[in-house]
């Protein structure tokens, strides 16, 4: 489907990778480990993966304690030994992620221009809160939602459905955006428009279907959607 800008009412935002840089974890880790990179994709790989997994298996927890749970995995996988302490000191890392450059005015460019914006994310509410503070955002946004509401992660549809009814919009009136090809998949199988962010010059994955509108930055989707 060709992505329709005169259609979106709402904008909803994915957070890590979308708004904020994951990447910037290496940095927690460096101080610990010889060779951070390996241990910080691991770490993101094996979050992703247990939330996908639960859903399966009915086995919900905040999405905090899976990423600790993940970065333990990613530690003993590659041989590095900490104590707990050290473990939760690279974990709170989350809660301080760089902001992505064009993510501020971009946003305001969208809010100039009439669209109400959201978060909607794995990350419990928690985590939201302290992504927003740190990212200097929350005047910009409406409300985060978090995947903890409906103990239900993406690409769950029941999540995004939550968002629509949270942010009192048709789901046809919302465009998703985000840096995650299964989030782009979720969003287009519960019946949003689906904006993929692609700030690495990826290949987009070969599977059922392609986002509704692919950019490079915010302001590309700012300039889509008119404003």
């Amino acid at each position: 489907m060709a992505f329709d800008p005169d259609a979106v009412t709402t904008v909803t935002f994915d957070s890590y990778s979308t708004l904020v840089d994951v990447d910037a974890a290496e940095s927690a880790l460096a101080a610990r480990v010889d060779d951070p990179e390996p241990v910080s994709r691991l770490w993101r790989a094996r979050s992703l993966e247990y939330t996908f997994v639960a859903n399966q298996i009915d086995a919900y927890a905040p999405f905090y304690e899976m990423n600790r749970d993940a970065l333990q995995y990613a530690l003993d996988a590659h041989g590095v030994d900490v104590t707990a302490d050290e473990r939760d000191e690279i974990l709170a890392v989350y809660h301080e992620l760089d902001v992505f450059d064009d993510v501020r005015e971009g946003l305001e460019r969208l809010r100039e221009g009439g669209y109400d914006c959201y978060v909607v994310s794995n990350g419990n509410p928690e985590m939201l809160s302290s992504m927003v503070d740190h990212a200097g955002i929350d005047d910009l946004l409406e409300d985060t939602i978090s995947a903890h509401e409906v103990e239900t992660f993406k690409p769950a549809a029941e999540l995004y459905r939550h968002a629509a009814g949270r942010a009192g919009t048709p789901i046809d009136e919302i465009a998703h955006v985000t840096a995650a090809w299964f989030d782009v998949q979720g969003a287009n199988h519960a019946g949003m428009q689906s904006v993929w962010v692609d700030r690495k010059a990826s290949p987009w994955e070969p599977f059922d279907g392609d986002p509704d509108l692919a950019v490079e930055t915010f302001h590309e989707l700012a300039a889509e959607l008119g404003v």
